[in-house]
């Protein structure tokens, strides 16, 4: 059996799809953080058969919760102080999500005024559809994430 040490204080993101979890460590910038990190993937999972779990040594205040709600909102983000969880966040979907995807319309304003942030409005919350702010050109939130 796999034994990785328990975290004092940090947050584990539990329930990630199987194989997903080095992309959400690039998108997270959790490479950048001067902390531990553990990567589990596919473990065994009763609920969904296998998953990944990303374990983190550092203030949750370190995750940009939008953009993992963005990623994936059914990710459960485990809070821990003390070698205790004492709170679990459940993600939902940001209603705005900024430099997290890129406009692909090449009439946009952002792709003559490169300085301007990228940001996308969800717009069916049911279909998972964001728009850009300036030219509304639609973004499934399925497509590949490409951070700026």
């Amino acid at each position: 059996m796999l034994n990785i040490s328990g975290i004092y204080e940090g947050f584990v993101l539990d329930h990630i799809k199987a194989g997903m979890s080095m992309s959400i460590y690039r998108d997270l910038k959790l490479d950048r953080l001067d902390c531990q990190v553990a990567i589990i993937k596919n473990a065994k999972s009763s609920k969904m058969g296998k998953k990944d779990m990303i374990k983190v040594e550092c203030p949750v205040d370190m995750l940009d919760l939008d953009i993992l709600g963005f990623i994936d909102h059914n990710i459960t983000v485990n809070v821990i102080k003390n070698d205790k969880i004492v709170e679990k966040k459940k993600l939902q979907l940001p209603k705005q999500v900024t430099n997290v995807i890129q406009c692909k319309n090449p009439r946009c304003i952002t792709s003559i005024e490169q300085e301007l942030d990228q940001i996308f409005i969800l717009t069916d919350e049911e279909k998972e559809v964001y728009r850009c702010k300036y030219c509304e050109e639609r973004q499934k939130k399925k497509s590949r994430m490409i951070r700026l």
